[in-house]
């Protein structure tokens, strides 16, 4: 039967309805299975045996209708009136056809004009995409998002202040360790190396069991490899303080992809740039704490066991930090809200778990040309800014011998002017849109501060150095979360962990590329030709930004479930 409220129409009114018949039961009292006693069992009476028929698929909630008084003695089922799809039971072998037709009916019943809705509680229905109906999905934010975002962002500081913590004081350890300084540069290039072949298992990982699981494998690893770092505090002990990097390096794998993915299963349509934006600023931080931090804990000293005593502080502090953050890890950090953010993830997460194929989603990313294009432009992009960073202590102190610290307080400038240029770049996205333009523009002036930093940087002068590399770290560091939010607006409603993961695995190819060649060229012809080495690539990295088009399918799905 079909339902509204506590009262009920028969397939006979339905049947009317779809032949515009006005008054079929003349208002006598239904049968919830048909028509009855005193109804004639011909013509529109014919037919109202046991099954209901199917329901109508989700709609949007219902606004206003109103029952005619005069119409079927105030009983819904006419024209104009709202009809209430109620649940389907199952025909009997014996009746095929009864149901088709009641399937039929309802449709027809439909086109004459009756609103159809489902009851509430009644499950969804598979749409005509595999999807499952998601018009009806509450959207709600949860406060807890927030809380989410802070501590991936904490955990991600801590991950890259490791990275980075060797190579912002390059001599010190290749003195300390008496190894060379292309030893200490691998200590760097090693989270570029691991990343390569770990990526589409973890991927993988994200896709199958969600983002709580990949938060404690990162975020374990990560103190993990700091505690192992604690006993390598002796100059022959080298091997064991690369294999804390490496257990460190395995750890970024579970944290490079999951800014995009974070904002988007926890954040609204309209603060998904920003999220992902404060969800990068973490990762940005902890460069810029592995530039400050160390110079100033580890002075270069001459007595090695004031070295070691310095050296063992700072890997204290850190694994402390590490810890504390992976039993926060363990308390806050949720799979997913209660509700769907925005329309677009309810649409992801409606879809049928059997029909999602990893390896599928690789393939039609390699076969999106837009997002190819992103994924070089990305690379080029990021693997000078890792390059720059690797090399930016031998590139200071070979210009302004002595100057440790300062060097790290440059590296400092670069990557807090690119936090406020990635939140004013997240924020302006969140406003316009503009994900092509924006891009861009960010690209071409990434350019023009690489080529002025070149050409300032042996002038002698060390506060043109320090404005010159806030300049280019305003756009070069800034770049990084707005190529994520161009990938997931791209490659749209695939897994933005699998996007981001391919963005940076160009990256990390890239980067050791441009670490050891421009590593190469700086030891035999100067750092102005290795810094036009990046120079070269990122112009051609503009180039092929303007050819990428601007298919932003995330707002479309957005924009249509809106309309809807």
């Amino acid at each position: 039967p079909l339902r509204r409220g506590g009262q009920r129409i028969c397939r006979t009114q339905a049947r009317a309805v779809a032949r515009k018949v006005p008054r079929p039961c003349a208002g006598r009292p239904c049968s919830p299975d048909g028509p009855s006693p005193s109804q004639p069992r011909g013509g529109a009476g014919r037919g109202g045996g046991r099954g209901a028929p199917r329901r109508a698929g989700a709609g949007a909630p219902l606004r206003a209708a109103a029952a005619s008084e005069h119409c079927g003695g105030g009983r819904v089922g006419c024209l104009g009136q709202v009809v209430l799809a109620g649940s389907r039971a199952e025909p009997s072998r014996a009746e095929p056809s009864r149901a088709e037709a009641s399937r039929a009916e309802l449709s027809a019943a439909h086109g004459a004009g009756m609103v159809l809705q489902e009851p509430a509680g009644a499950p969804s229905l598979p749409t005509a995409a595999g999807g499952v109906a998601d018009a009806t999905t509450e959207v709600r934010l949860s406060r807890l998002r927030w809380a989410v975002l802070l501590l991936f962002s904490s955990y991600s500081l801590c991950n890259a202040f490791q990275w980075i913590q060797y190579g912002s004081i390059n001599n010190v350890f290749v003195r300390f360790y008496d190894v060379s300084a292309f030893a200490i540069d691998w200590l760097s290039m090693s989270y570029m190396l691991i990343y390569i072949p770990l990526l589409f298992p973890v991927a993988w990982l994200l896709d199958k069991r969600g983002l709580r699981l990949i938060a404690l494998a990162g975020s374990a690893l990560n103190a993990v490899g700091a505690w192992v770092k604690l006993g390598s505090l002796k100059p022959h002990l080298f091997p064991v303080t690369v294999m804390g990097q490496v257990i460190c390096a395995v750890a970024q794998v579970f944290i490079l992809g999951m800014p995009s993915r974070i904002a988007s299963v926890w954040f609204g349509s309209h603060e998904v740039s920003t999220a992902c934006s404060i969800a990068v600023f973490g990762n940005q931080l902890g460069i810029a704490a592995g530039f400050l931090v160390p110079p100033v804990l580890i002075p270069n000293v001459e007595d090695v066991e004031k070295l070691a005593y310095h050296i063992s502080i700072m890997f204290f502090m850190t694994a402390g930090v590490a810890s504390a953050l992976f039993i926060l890890v363990i308390i806050v950090f949720k799979e997913k809200p209660p509700n769907p953010p925005s329309r677009a993830q309810a649409s992801i997460q409606s879809r049928l778990t059997a029909e999602y194929s990893y390896m599928q989603s690789i393939l039609r990313l390699l076969r999106n040309a837009n997002f190819l294009l992103l994924m070089v432009t990305y690379g080029l992009n990021v693997g000078c800014f890792y390059a720059l960073s690797t090399l930016l202590n031998r590139m200071v102190i070979h210009h302004y011998p002595g100057e440790e610290v300062n060097a790290g307080r440059i590296g400092l400038t670069i990557i807090l002017s690119g936090m406020v240029g990635a939140l004013i770049s997240g924020i302006w996205l969140d406003k316009t849109k503009t994900y092509k333009q924006t891009t861009l523009v960010v690209y071409i002036m990434s350019l023009v501060g690489m080529i002025i930093y070149t050409f300032t940087l042996s002038l002698g002068h060390l506060w043109v150095v320090f404005v010159t590399a806030g300049s280019l770290g305003f756009f070069m560091t800034g770049y990084l979360p707005l190529g994520f939010e161009f990938a997931a607006e791209l490659t749209y409603p695939e897994s933005e962990g699998t996007s981001s993961g391919l963005l940076n695995v160009s990256a990390q190819i890239f980067g050791i590329a441009f670490t050891i060649g421009q590593g190469q060229i700086m030891d035999r012809f100067g750092t102005k030709e290795g810094n036009l080495l990046l120079c070269s690539f990122l112009f051609l990295g503009t180039i092929m930004t303007a050819f990428i088009k601007a298919d932003l399918r995330r707002q479309q799905a957005n924009l249509e479930n809106e309309q809807t």
